[in-house]
């Protein structure tokens, strides 16, 4: 029998007490986390704080739809008075079968500054698709915000693939030095880039945002604040000269090469899609925000030779006043003004090509970095190779075709970055151009919108542009541009233009304004113009059927049948009935479709609320269908021609067969069957 002697209790007991110090020590080191722990889980049950995910369930349609969380923004933005809210688009919790759903990303470029609403490139290419692919749902959510950069673009790839992205659109750049993170802004986190990381994953926790929020209560030297009197440019800028080739400048290109790479290794090993647009900017109209200072004791005679450039410029001497620039530009080659005044007397002894490649110097020269350097477009393209779900849009190549000698200038942008609508227009032709390349897009089963027709019909109004103009004259009226006087006023003398500015001044909201043109238009009978607005409010709000069927409604009254089917389509698309199919198959039927027709004439049948005959239409559709492809055949044999005439007036559409006797007749005016049909056409 073994005994345990007296020395093992002693063991026993060193062990035990050993065991408790190692229990006491790793709950001493663990109870600050779950202290920590505890405390943040209190916060979250009283709901303090902002949940920073970047979509919530849409207000009001909770089961059905997501929507934009305006606090997304928090997580990049250290202050939150100027931090930035996004549009509110909702798309479905459930991905509707067919359904092909595209992502925007990108700055306020991309959201559509100044005009917002549908003046953005997405909304424009929205518009086409409704045209294009009518019985097909797109849903394209811009989750762009202003002031950001290429970190929100990183942290967004990575949060919608959830969402089953079957394309991502990203427009950026231009913000890298000064937007929220920026290597240049104030609003800027010290370190290296995992130590960002870390700091912008920390911001979702409520203590650390509770520690932010007593921080600003406290106060910080320094911190800019919303509300006196800058604007957020102004705000945020921390290094007003950031020289090409300086560390700020490389580590300004090192991060936005580092998060975009992120986001497109994210992006491509999920197989989704990417179309990446290049950067424009203003060359041409835009004179250099700063030059760099120069060393008179380094680079001696070059202020003398600006000068006397400027002189000769004054007189009106182009020639001497180029050489002097020349001169200028061989001591100091790296002076934005000196290359700029270059380009414009090249321009003037016609020599573009040098002309372009001054102007692209005194952008990539200008050390106030608020127009992306080239480097960052040859970083996109470099991108674009290393990556093949990545597709490069260049876009600086059709606004240079659009431009004149191929130099950026307002014709197409508005200031230093923003497009004027016609700007935006080509932006979203470009992508859509790319999609469709790219097999995005579905062949068109109908005749395809093109741009011309596009930009004619687009919803666009008076007050639209009008608002984005004077926000941009407000614009200018600040720093960096300090064109003109704050004091300036602005002539406002019709309705349009007091709605324009209420707009853009935010007195009244986009919304009420349109629905104030809506009112008058339909007061003076103008159903073209009410239905544009109509169909403006239908792009707004892409989840509403309601605004699709009056605008259907108001086009249909101002005969324009092709506008009123395409957006009965879409209100059908959203919320089938029989009343809207019954509608759809008349207005085919009246532009010669049948077989556009049929499905909705084949709902209308199955789901007959009303009891109607609709038997005999579907057989003389049927019969129309059979004629139509004869006539492939026999294009020029007019009893085919008559069957068809005759067989849309059996069916009750006058205006199809209207349509069919004056081509007969054009034919043949004595045509009997023709003009027996078109006197019964008259009686009726």
């Amino acid at each position: 029998m073994n005994k345990t002697r007296f020395h093992d209790y002693g063991t026993q007991a060193v062990l035990l007490r050993k065991k408790r110090i190692l229990v006491i020590k790793i709950i001493s080191i663990l109870f600050p986390f779950l202290i920590l722990g505890a405390a943040e889980g209190l916060l979250r049950v009283f709901h303090y704080g902002h949940d920073l995910s970047l979509f919530i369930p849409a207000p009001g349609k909770e089961d059905t739809y997501y929507v934009l969380n305006p606090s997304a923004s928090l997580k990049y933005f250290s202050n939150e008075q100027i931090a930035t809210t996004g549009n509110r688009e909702l798309f479905k919790k459930v991905k509707d079968s067919g359904a092909i759903r595209i992502f925007v990303l990108g700055e306020s470029t991309t959201i559509g500054y100044p005009y917002f609403h549908n003046g953005s490139f997405h909304r424009w290419l929205q518009y086409r698709l409704w045209h294009n692919y009518p019985n097909r749902q797109f849903e394209i959510i811009n989750i762009s915000l202003t002031g950001v950069n290429s970190y929100t673009i990183a942290g967004f790839a990575k949060d919608i693939l959830p969402y089953q992205p079957d394309a991502v659109l990203i427009y950026t750049g231009h913000n890298e030095y000064y937007g929220c993170l920026g290597a240049g802004s104030t609003d800027k986190i010290a370190g290296s880039p995992w130590v960002i990381d870390l700091v912008l994953k920390l911001r979702e926790l409520r203590l650390t945002q509770l520690m932010g929020n007593l921080i600003r209560k406290i106060g910080v030297p320094g911190t800019p604040a919303a509300g006196d009197g800058k604007t957020r440019m102004e705000l945020m800028v921390a290094n007003q000269q950031i020289p090409i080739n300086s560390e700020i400048y490389k580590r300004g290109i090192r991060r936005f090469n580092d998060n975009m790479s992120k986001a497109l290794s994210l992006l491509d090993k999920a197989g989704v899609p990417v179309f990446i647009g290049n950067l424009v900017s203003s060359e041409y109209d835009l004179f250099p925000f700063i030059s760099v200072p120069v060393d008179p004791v380094k680079y001696p005679g070059f202020e003398k030779q600006y000068q006397e450039g400027q002189a000769a410029l004054l007189k009106g001497d182009s020639t001497a006043a180029q050489q002097h620039f020349l001169a200028a530009n061989g001591i100091f080659g790296e002076h934005a003004g000196c290359n700029y005044y270059l380009g414009l007397l090249s321009l003037q002894a016609r020599d573009s090509v040098a002309g372009k490649s001054y102007f692209d110097n005194a952008r990539d020269f200008d050390v106030l970095r608020f127009r992306a350097p080239s480097r960052i477009n040859d970083v996109i393209a470099q991108l674009c190779t290393r990556y093949k779900n990545s597709h490069l849009v260049d876009i600086k190549s059709v606004f240079e075709v659009h431009s004149l000698a191929h130099i950026i200038g307002n014709s197409l942008v508005l200031e230093h970055v923003h497009p004027n609508l016609k700007g935006y227009s080509l932006m979203s032709d470009a992508f859509y151009q790319a999609l469709k390349q790219e097999g995005i897009l579905p062949p068109a089963t109908e005749e395809a919108m093109s741009y011309n027709s596009m930009t004619a019909g687009m919803p666009l109004t008076g007050v639209d542009s009008l608002a984005g103009a004077y926000k941009i004259a407000n614009l200018k009226r600040a720093w960096p541009f300090n064109q003109g006087n704050k004091s300036d006023t602005t002539i406002i003398s019709s309705r349009e233009e007091q709605l324009a500015y209420a707009v853009a001044f935010r007195h009244t909201s986009w919304a009420e304004a349109m629905k104030e043109l809506y009112t008058a238009y339909t007061r003076a009978q103008d159903w073209e113009a009410a239905g544009k607005i109509m169909e403006a409010l239908a792009l707004e709000n892409q989840t509403e059927p309601s605004y699709l069927d009056e605008a259907g409604n108001l086009f249909g009254q101002a005969n324009n049948i092709l506008e009123a089917l395409v957006c009965f389509k879409r209100s059908f698309l959203l919320s089938p009935d029989f009343e809207k199919a019954r509608m759809i198959f008349v207005l085919a039927l009246q532009l010669d479709r049948p077989e556009d027709a049929l499905p909705y004439l084949d709902y209308a049948i199955a789901n007959n609320q009303r009891q109607m005959n609709l038997q005999p239409v579907r057989n003389y559709l049927l019969e129309v269908m059979a004629l139509k492809q004869a006539m492939q055949k026999e294009p020029g044999n007019l009893h085919l021609l008559n069957k068809i005439a005759d067989a849309y007036y059996k069916m009750g559409n006058t205006v199809g067969a209207q349509h069919y006797v004056e081509k007969i007749l054009q034919v043949e005016p004595r045509n009997i069957e023709a003009l027996t049909l078109s006197n019964q056409l008259k009686k009726t």
